[in-house]
C-alpha cells in the first residue's frame, strides 16, 4: 500500500527530512501493520537523524507510536484487526501514516488512555520505570536529581517519584520550567544556568549529596553531576541531548568518592517478552490509577516534522511532543 512517511537519505540536521509516499508492504508473519493516529518524538528521533546513533540509509525515522491495527502477520495470535495499540520498537520509521512493528512489542491501549497520550508514554514511561525500578531500585524518603526534569521523560519521573514518595531534585532552564515541573511533583528545583547545582544539592542534602544522579543531558552536566553523589553514589547517564559523554577519567571516580557510573539503554531492560510485558503493564496501571499523567505539550502536523526537531533541540518544548499523521 502507499503510505506517508518522514525519509531520510542522508544524516544532519532537521533539514535532511523530507515527507514522500513510500510503498508500506504487507506485515511480515510476526508483524503487525499499524494506522498511526499520533508519533511520539524523543531525542532518540534526533539522534538518528544526526547520525550519532547510525542507521542505514535510506531509512524512516520515529521509534514510537499509537493507531489501529489494520493488518495481521499469520503468525500473530495476541492481536487483531481493529485493536487499539501502541509500541515502542524497532524499526525506526513511525514518524508515517502506517508502520509495520514487531508483534511481540506491541501493546493494546486501554481505552483509558487517548493515543497521543499512547504514543507519548511508550518509550518515555518505560524508560522512568527502568530507571526508578531496575537501574537504582529507589526506595521512599530518598532525595535524587533528574536533569531536564521539565522535558517528556522528565514530567513523567516528576510525577512517578512523588507517587513512590520520593523527593525529586530536577535541574531546568526557566522559572516557567521549575514552576511546570513542580506542578508535576518535584520537590526541588535548580536553575541550572545560573545557580551552582552541585552547590544547590548540597544544600538541599545537607551536605550529604544524593545517592543517585539521573542524566539524560550528556557532556555538559556528566562532571556537576558527579559533584551531586553521595560516597559510593550511582552516577546514571542515559542520554546526550548535549553531546555525548567521552574521554572520561576513571580517576575521578575514585577522588569523588568511589562512585558507580552506568550507560543503560532501554533494549537491554526490556529484550524479552516477559520483561516487556511486565513492563508495560505496571506502566499502563500508573496511568489509568492517575498517579502518572501522560502531558503532551506540543502537537505538529507530520509534514512540520523539522520544526518539531528544532524545538526539541533548541529547548523550547517542554512535556511530550507529537506528530499527527
Amino acid at each position: 500500500m502507499k503510505t506517508q512517511a518522514i525519509r531520510i537519505e542522508t544524516t544532519g540536521g532537521p533539514e535532511v527530512m523530507r515527507l514522500t509516499e513510500i510503498d508500506l508492504p504487507d506485515p511480515a508473519p510476526d508483524q503487525v501493520q499499524v494506522n498511526i493516529r499520533a508519533c511520539g518524538v524523543n531525542f532518540i528521533d534526533t539522534y538518528q537523524r544526526s547520525g550519532l546513533y547510525p542507521l542505514t540509509l535510506p531509512s524512516g525515522l520515529g521509534n514510537e507510536a499509537a493507531g489501529i491495527v489494520s493488518k495481521v502477520g499469520n503468525a500473530v495470535r495476541h492481536l487483531r484487526e481493529g485493536d487499539r495499540v501502541a509500541y515502542a520498537s524497532g524499526p525506526a520509521g513511525t514518524y508515517a501514516q502506517a508502520h509495520n512493528a514487531p508483534a511481540n512489542r506491541v501493546a493494546k491501549l486501554p481505552d483509558a488512555i487517548g493515543f497521543e497520550e499512547g504514543a507519548a508514554m511508550m518509550l518515555k514511561g518505560l524508560t522512568v520505570r527502568y530507571l526508578f525500578k531496575e537501574t537504582y531500585p529507589l526506595k521512599s524518603g530518598e532525595t535524587i536529581l533528574f536533569h531536564a526534569a521539565a522535558g517528556g521523560v522528565g514530567l513523567i519521573a516528576c510525577q512517578w517519584a512523588r507517587h513512590l514518595g520520593v523527593n525529586m531534585i530536577g535541574t531546568v532552564g526557566s522559572e516557567e520550567k521549575a514552576r511546570l515541573a513542580s506542578e508535576h511533583g518535584c520537590a526541588h528545583t535548580i536553575l541550572y544556568r545560573t545557580e551552582d547545582v552541585p552547590a544547590k544539592v548540597r544544600a538541599i542534602t545537607g551536605g550529604r549529596g544524593v545517592p543517585v544522579v539521573y542524566d539524560s543531558v550528556g557532556k555538559a552536566t556528566f562532571e556537576a553531576s558527579l559533584d551531586c553523589l553521595q560516597r559510593r553514589g550511582l552516577m546514571v547517564s542515559f542520554g546526550n541531548a548535549s553531546g555525548p559523554v567521552t574521554g572520561v577519567n576513571l580517576g575521578l571516580l575514585m577522588t569523588k568518592g568511589s562512585l558507580y557510573v552506568t550507560r543503560p539503554t532501554a533494549a537491554h531492560y526490556l529484550s524479552t517478552d516477559e520483561e516487556f510485558n511486565t513492563a508495560v503493564a505496571d506502566l499502563f496501571a500508573v496511568v489509568e490509577s492517575g498517579a502518572v499523567k501522560i502531558p503532551v505539550r506540543h502537537r505538529y502536523p507530520l509534514s512540520e516534522a523539522a520544526r518539531c526537531h528544532e524545538d526539541l533541540e533548541g529547548r523550547r518544548t517542554t512535556g511530550a511532543s507529537v506528530l499527527l499523521p
